[in-house]
C-alpha cells in the first residue's frame, strides 16, 4: 500500500532574448503566483524560480508544493466527529432504486 502523494503543480515558460523586460519579468511572475492561488495554493506553497542563460534568455518556473495530506485523509476533524474521506475505504453506493416511476 502506498500513501496518497499530491502532485505538484507547475507553470512555466521560456523567452527568449529582447523579448523580456525586467518589469515584465515581475509581472509574469506575479501573475503566475496569482493563477497558482486562483487554484487554492496557499503563499507558502508557492516556489517560483527564474533562470537567465548566458544567451539573454529566461526561464520562469511557478511550482505549487502541495504538502502531504496523507496523514489528513483519515484523522477526525476537530470536534465535529466528521472524518475526512479515507482513499482506502471500500466505496459505499447509495441504494438504487428501480421501481417504476
Amino acid at each position: 500500500m502506498t500513501l496518497y502523494q499530491p502532485e505538484p503543480v507547475e507553470i512555466s515558460t521560456r523567452i527568449r532574448p529582447g523579448e523580456w523586460t525586467e518589469e515584465s519579468l515581475v509581472a509574469l511572475e506575479a501573475s503566475y503566483r496569482e493563477q497558482l492561488l486562483g487554484m487554492g495554493a496557499a503563499a507558502n506553497e508557492i516556489d517560483v524560480v527564474i533562470d537567465r542563460d548566458d544567451g539573454g534568455g529566461v526561464s520562469v518556473v511557478a511550482s505549487w508544493l502541495k504538502p502531504d495530506v496523507a496523514q489528513e485523509l483519515t484523522e477526525v476533524a476537530d470536534d465535529t466527529g466528521l472524518v475526512a474521506m479515507d482513499p482506502d475505504a471500500e466505496a459505499v453506493r447509495p441504494a438504487r432504486d428501480d421501481s417504476p416511476q
